[in-house]
């Protein structure tokens, strides 16, 4: 039983004796100093435990997939979206592509350049380069899988997205989540993984590992654009899609 509970049942069972005492002639009572230390000190616990929820951080919770909007509704109200000042240097969105019951899901960072002008997630060379991840390395074609991003709009000059436009679009992307419910989730880059699992960890501690997005297994690699620069750790995320191969298969079932 946590403060706040313990604290209601303490109180509720001090009332009842108030009410059992005020059917009595003498209508006072006095505590032992051990029972008022003990109320004094769930009032302070049940306090703190308050103040600590009011002070957690918001975490966008999914709906179950039966109530989440359809992506079609999501794409409409992302197109429409003007909560953030994104709207007013983008092209156009950039919602998400591929299969709507797919068994795997990519989240990256935000749309580029070729994003913008074409509407579409990983379309540059980044974007080619995940396709070949796809393609050739797990053998299925990119429209059985599903990819989107963690910002809807192009951040101007490519710039890492701001907190507050994360924040902004993050319920958009619960909610696509939630309508997919994919049997895996691929983390591409250190802005996907933060704002997946609510951490500060970069991508060298998180990935090699199973994490839990709302139930859903998650595996963290890096983004394809990084490869790009980095051409030496493409080992490094072949061995993380192997990974997410195993679990797509059955072969393996992730403690998550």
């Amino acid at each position: 039983m946590n403060p706040v509970e313990l604290y209601k049942s303490a109180l509720e069972d001090t009332q009842a004796l108030v009410r059992q005492l005020s059917q009595r002639p003498r209508k006072t009572a006095t505590l032992s100093p051990e029972v008022a230390a003990l109320l004094e000190s769930l009032s302070t616990a049940a306090v703190d435990s308050t103040e600590a929820q009011a002070d957690a951080p918001s975490v966008a919770s999914a709906p179950p997939p039966n109530e989440a909007p359809s992506l079609a509704e999501l794409a409409e109200a992302v197109r429409a979206c003007k909560q953030c000042s994104l709207c007013e240097t983008r092209t156009q969105t950039v919602f998400g592509v591929g299969n709507e019951n797919a068994d795997l899901v990519f989240v990256g960072e935000a749309p580029g350049a070729d994003e913008d002008a074409q509407g579409e997630p990983f379309v540059g060379k980044a974007g080619q380069l995940l396709t070949d991840i796809i393609v050739k390395g797990m053998k299925v074609r990119r429209e059985e899988v599903y990819i989107c991003n963690v910002l809807k709009c192009r951040p101007p000059n490519n710039r890492n997205p701001k907190p507050e436009e994360m924040a902004q679009c993050e319920p958009f992307l619960v909610q696509q989540l939630a309508r997919i419910r994919p049997k895996v989730i691929c983390a591409l880059g250190g802005v996907a993984a933060k704002c997946l699992l609510q951490t500060e960890e970069g991508v060298g501690r998180l990935r090699g590992r199973w994490h839990n997005y709302q139930g859903i297994p998650l595996r963290v690699t890096y983004h394809p654009a990084y490869l790009l620069r980095t051409p030496s750790d493409k080992g490094k995320v072949w061995e993380d899609i192997q990974e997410v191969m195993k679990v797509l298969s059955g072969e393996v079932i992730p403690e998550v």
